[in-house]
């Protein structure tokens, strides 16, 4: 029984995975947030080129 509590706590795979966890929620967090704040200027880009393409 001592041998397989001391295998338990050495196992470390479900740490990787929160670890990947974690990165992936962080990179989202930060994607929306850039996202967020260019927002009107990706806006004015695609009225921009709509507005060319209707003229030509």
């Amino acid at each position: 029984m001592s041998q397989i509590v001391h295998r338990f706590l050495k196992n470390e795979s479900g740490a990787t995975a929160i670890e990947y966890g974690l990165i992936a929620g962080i990179m989202a967090t930060v994607l929306i947030a850039i996202f967020a704040t260019l927002n009107t200027d990706i806006t004015a880009a695609f009225a921009k080129v709509g507005t060319a393409m209707k003229g030509s």
